[in-house]
């Protein structure tokens, strides 16, 4: 997959805006997961193992003032939006695909 720039703004604040890019939309995805992890052990600190369903990272997603992920079309060298519900969309299949790893021929 290709390079990905993740935009996130938690709050209304623009200071609170920032941006990472990736290697991939996959690694994009990821990141999002382990800054949720992240946000969870700052609200637990006293808790050894996180853990969490998808309904809440999807409420944590929804809570975040502004999030997107810019991937780049490698045929036109320009970057294609993608809102929320995009990534909501890829984070379930990508936490699919992990929960239930297709068997190999």
């Amino acid at each position: 997959m290709p390079h990905t720039i993740l935009l996130i703004q938690p709050t209304r604040g623009h200071d609170t805006r920032t941006y990472t890019d990736y290697e991939s939309a996959q690694e994009c995805l990821e990141g999002i997961c382990k800054i949720y992890e992240e946000h969870l052990r700052q609200l637990n600190p006293q808790t050894p193992s996180i853990t969490y369903d998808i309904s809440e990272l999807f409420k944590f997603i929804d809570n975040l003032f502004d999030l997107s992920c810019l991937v780049l079309q490698p045929s036109t060298g320009t970057y294609h939006p993608h809102n929320k519900e995009w990534i909501k969309e890829k984070i379930y299949g990508m936490l699919k695909k992990q929960a239930n790893p297709s068997p190999r021929s």
